[in-house]
């Protein structure tokens, strides 16, 4: 058979092989036996649209140039969002084996262009959907650069949730923030590979030498793991590894992440001045650089001392203020304390062992205690102010 009366017979015989193409997918797919009557019409109108390219492409090769948008180009763009790469494929392959069997024994050389042309059109809708990731993956880093920049701002607004949730963030409840240097080489897919073994959502912001992670649980309901019961801070541990040389600095846990600017404002003030604490661990809490937080002019790191450690402290009891102040003035001696006060040593240790269990901090230690007198210094100029700005008595007017 001579290649026009091949290209006529092909002609002839293109809707019979679209119509058996169709039956094979419904016997052969599952997923295309579920789809709604809608995309199966659009799917057959590919397969139509591959047959009917492959005749143009046989008649000649070099003056019908063609590419896969041109096949996909006969559906509505949401089947190329609807259907994934290996169904394409899957697709094509069967498109391909009925058009085999139905050329079988007419021409050796027409079944080996049919070969040729479905190799192409398998690399060029996998270029397709390539384009496609790649342009989903540039638009879903421009989102997410944004997103990071709200949070780190704290100008949020009512769209910030519909941002959250297009970034396919899966976490609920509590959320904070890490900041560092960013490495000179950085690996985006190893940050998040090591999210997702930790079962953890991140949001991820470079901002020059400065790296951000936003961290959120992303718990999955039914799944069992110590992983689901790691704190921030062992999860910034396993993350730490991924900054540059510097500090690393954790934000404390906010309730949402639409909560999450207080945690950054928390840890980029405590990024800021972490270099005054010569020992600080990596990653170092920043809650534990309140005080060089607060002596950098935080208003944050001030409110936090004085209503996480003056203010219960003075409303529990004034013996615990009284004890504490003295405590820290005769150089951490409970010798020296009690003689002060008057009382036991033993009554020293009791009240110290007390003003740990009311606030959580421990006044032996010497960095809590620095941080313990400076909530005492901060909370009595807090308390004196609030003295002197105390308008006067009025005395009432004799008659």
């Amino acid at each position: 058979m001579d290649k026009a009366a091949t290209l006529t017979w092909l002609r002839r015989i293109s809707g019979d092989i679209a119509s058996v193409t169709i039956k094979r997918l419904e016997d052969t797919l599952p997923w295309y036996a579920d789809m709604p009557p809608a995309r199966r019409s659009a799917v057959g109108l590919v397969a139509q649209a591959g047959i009917t390219s492959f005749i143009q492409w046989y008649d000649d090769p070099t003056s019908t140039p063609w590419i896969a948008a041109d096949i996909f180009a006969a559906a509505p763009r949401e089947l190329l969002r609807s259907v994934s790469l290996q169904q394409t494929l899957q697709l094509i392959r069967v498109t391909v084996e009925v058009t085999e069997e139905r050329v079988a024994g007419k021409d050796g050389g027409l079944r080996e262009a049919i070969l040729l042309y479905s190799r192409d059109v398998a690399f060029a809708a996998a270029d397709v959907y390539a384009r496609a990731a790649e342009a989903r993956g540039l638009w879903d880093a421009r989102l997410e650069a944004l997103v990071v920049d709200s949070i780190l701002t704290g100008e949020a607004d009512e769209e910030l949730p519909s941002r959250i949730a297009a970034l396919g963030w899966h976490g609920h409840g509590e959320v904070a923030v890490l900041v560092g240097t960013t490495p000179p080489q950085f690996d985006v897919d190893l940050v998040r590979r090591t999210a997702r073994k930790l079962a953890v959502d991140v949001l991820i912001g470079v901002q020059g030498s400065r790296l951000v992670l936003v961290l959120g649980r992303a718990r999955i309901s039914g799944q069992e793991g110590e992983d689901e019961e790691l704190g921030f801070h062992e999860i910034a541990t396993r993350l730490e590894p991924s900054f540059g040389p510097g500090y690393v600095v954790l934000g404390p846990p906010v309730a949402a992440l639409v909560d999450a600017s207080q945690s950054a404002r928390a840890a980029l003030a405590g990024f800021a001045v972490a270099r005054a604490w010569r020992g600080a661990p990596r990653p170092v809490e920043a809650d534990d650089l309140l005080p060089e937080r607060a002596l950098a002019g935080d208003p944050l790191a001030k409110q936090t001392l004085i209503e996480r450690i003056f203010r219960p402290l003075q409303s529990h009891s004034t013996d615990l203020v009284t004890t504490l102040w003295s405590y820290l003035d005769n150089g951490r001696s409970l010798e020296a304390t009690a003689r002060e006060l008057f009382v036991h040593p033993n009554t020293v240790r009791y009240r110290l062992k007390r003003v740990s269990e009311v606030i959580g901090w421990d006044a032996t230690g010497p960095r809590e205690a620095l941080i313990l007198q400076t909530a005492l210094i901060l909370g009595s100029i807090g308390a004196a102010d609030q003295v002197r700005r105390r308008p006067p008595l009025r005395r009432p007017q004799q008659r």
